[in-house]
């Protein structure tokens, strides 16, 4: 792909979006996934997988701050956080925020995002990669689940689209590893697509994750780049209590946090389990 060309996300077959691509900086296929990062005048670096968009350093903060301060904060005391995927280091920048987390594993399949996004996508990682912290992984998501020794008080999914390499972080077998390594009372996130358009994720992962959890449900916020409407994240705990903390829980562990976030605040928490209609009724239905 050139310059000054229009890129094309793959996602659905019948309607989709358009980047106007500045400059390429990388694009090469990886032994699990073709990846590209451009330059876009209103998005900043974007990156792609496998055709579909993943991250852009316009509107990223949105997704990630969802997707760790709402489990982290809700938990009130996690010493060890685990992230499935997240290789452009956005997820692990957001958790090393949170100076109580003792240790941070992140488990990623392709070594090659890891080594890409640390030269092409910096602000994204910002250096957390050089936390004491911190241990990469190169492994299969489900693999590790499954066969580590460790165990966690909170695991962040940071997975793609159930299609390609992303797949196998939907399914019963990865559920059931995660709840194998979760403490008691620990809280699994993960990303479920935007539920206008991918309802079927939602509905698919909240029946296999009630098989292992108590307490599964959801909780959402709209990412601009991520076409079609509210993404939602899964919720999944044995713990009914957390999704149900009071504001003044949660605005006073905020505090204590010390963060300063751009989108994230104790009033979107709360808010953020407010789900459509729509959704409730497909649930209900199954």
């Amino acid at each position: 792909m050139s310059e000054n060309t229009m890129w094309h996300e793959t996602l659905h077959d019948q309607f989709g979006q358009y980047f106007a691509v500045d400059n390429v900086l990388y694009h090469e296929k990886t032994d699990h996934q073709d990846l590209i990062i451009f330059e876009n005048a209103a998005f900043g670096r974007v990156m792609a997988l496998d055709g579909v968009v993943q991250t852009t350093e316009r509107d990223e903060f949105i997704y990630h701050e969802m997707m760790t301060h709402v489990p982290l904060l809700a938990h009130g005391h996690a010493k060890h956080v685990l992230i499935i995927g997240g290789g452009d280091g956005a997820m692990l920048r957001e958790v090393t925020r949170h100076k109580n987390v003792e240790t941070i594993t992140m488990v990623e399949i392709d070594a090659g995002v890891v080594s890409f996004c640390r030269q092409y996508l910096p602000n994204h990682n910002a250096g957390s990669y050089d936390d004491p912290r911190f241990t990469l992984v190169i492994d299969d998501g489900v693999n590790f689940v499954n066969q580590t020794h460790q165990t966690f008080d909170v695991i962040i999914s940071d997975c793609t689209d159930p299609i390609g390499p992303g797949e196998s972080l939907f399914t019963s077998a990865f559920y059931e590893g995660c709840k194998r390594c979760l403490n008691p009372g620990g809280i699994f996130v993960a990303q479920n697509g935007v539920c206008f358009l991918q309802q079927d994720e939602a509905l698919d992962s909240h029946r296999k994750l009630s098989h292992y959890f108590s307490d599964v449900g959801f909780y959402q916020a709209a990412i601009p780049t991520y076409y079609g409407g509210i993404m939602t994240f899964a919720w999944a705990t044995d713990n009914d209590a957390l999704r149900h903390l009071s504001s003044e829980i949660i605005q006073a562990r905020f505090h204590a946090a010390g963060l300063k976030c751009r989108y994230y605040n104790p009033a979107i928490h709360a808010a953020a389990f407010a789900l459509p209609q729509y959704l409730h009724d497909a649930l209900s239905a199954q």
